[in-house]
């Protein structure tokens, strides 16, 4: 999966990429290999709306 199929809103996207993160992966990193997307592009997209990754709960706040 490509940035360009992940949901254009930045909020369906925090709650996509939250429910991934924690249904089937163990970090952003494992997500983010595991459908071929640029970790940078997901982390700027939800920082543009104050989110950041929390490695230590394994999802965005």
């Amino acid at each position: 999966m490509q940035i360009n199929n992940l949901p254009k809103d930045p909020v369906m996207l925090l709650s996509y990429v939250n429910t991934q993160l924690r249904d089937n992966y163990s970090d952003l990193t494992e997500f983010c290999v595991a459908n071929n997307i640029d970790i940078n592009d997901v982390v700027g997209r939800l920082r543009s709306i104050n989110y950041s990754y929390d490695p230590t709960t394994n999802q965005f706040k």
